[in-house]
């Protein structure tokens, strides 16, 4: 939803024969002003398609269609494919980015938009009173109006701090491929995700893959995740519920909540698994591409 090639057919929906499937991926703009319009009209839009298919069983959108009647619909969960995470890999990234082996290592993969929680990443690892420990940041650059360039700039102020020699914590901000992306979900010891804005974040699945425990912002249904999953946990969240409906963590108390983290190695190590097992088992792409694939063949037939 909300993006042209989809809206463009919306109109014509009634004389388009084919078979007709919808992915609305959380609807962000229900409560613009400016979406108003179009979102009363979505609900006769959504009853014209063959099936409604959603990433959650409790978010914006899939509540919309509830309190709306609309009635052909589905949930297919994200996921992670086994084509990228079963494998080794060789590239050894810790040698790499010159992360010490004694180091822990807390990731954070996203997009450098703004929105994806980077500057309190920073933050809650500047305040929580760990030693010897590396955040990376991988993201890609995203133009005017992204993170990039603070996200680089907050990096090296960190780095620079004569604190540093007292607590050897250091950031590192990169640009990395698949390959070296993948490696540095399965090194790492903890992910960090305090993003403002999600839908169903694939990045949650990626770390149950690897085998990585994760502390996330409750943002689109990262609290579903959890639940599905024991893969996680969440971080102390303040939910806006007009506008985007953006999600801002508790910087101080997500602070403590990493420290306390990384201090029960126990803890991590259970989540790891018990994440591995439900993503082997229920959220493998290639396990969600059969649910798909059975879908279509129900439609055809």
């Amino acid at each position: 939803a909300q993006q042209w090639a989809t809206d463009v057919a919306l109109p014509v929906l009634p004389s388009i024969k084919a078979k007709k499937v919808f992915v609305p991926t959380g609807f962000s703009g229900l409560y613009i002003p400016e979406y108003q319009e179009y979102f009363e009209k979505m609900k006769t839009w959504m009853k014209e398609y063959d099936m409604n298919v959603f990433l959650s069983d409790d978010y914006r959108d899939i509540n919309f269609a509830k309190e709306n009647g609309i009635e052909k619909r589905t949930l297919i969960p994200n996921g992670a494919g086994e084509d990228e995470f079963l494998g080794d890999g060789d590239i050894q990234i810790r040698k790499k980015l010159g992360i010490r082996d004694d180091d822990v290592f807390i990731l954070h993969v996203g997009s450098h938009t703004g929105v994806k929680g980077h500057a309190e990443a920073i933050e809650i690892f500047r305040k929580s009173r760990i030693k010897n420990a590396t955040l990376l940041i991988i993201g890609n650059r995203c133009g005017v109006g992204g993170c990039s360039i603070s996200c680089n700039g907050r990096s090296r102020l960190f780095n620079r701090s004569p604190l540093r020699w007292l607590d050897r914590k250091k950031i590192l901000v990169r640009e990395l491929g698949r390959g070296e992306t993948v490696d540095a979900y399965k090194a790492a010891d903890l992910f960090l995700f305090p993003s403002n804005i999600e839908c169903s974040p694939i990045v949650l699945f990626e770390c149950m893959a690897a085998r990585t425990p994760f502390l996330t912002s409750d943002v689109g249904n990262a609290a579903e995740i959890i639940r599905w999953s024991k893969g996680g946990a969440l971080l102390p969240t303040r939910k806006d519920v007009s506008g985007y409906g953006l999600s801002t963590v508790n910087v101080a108390q997500s602070a403590k909540m990493l420290a306390d983290f990384i201090g029960d190695k126990q803890q991590r190590k259970q989540m790891a698994e018990d994440g591995f097992a439900v993503w082997k088992d229920r959220f493998s792409w290639e396990k969600i591409t059969l649910q798909y694939e059975s879908m279509y063949k129900k439609l055809i037939n």
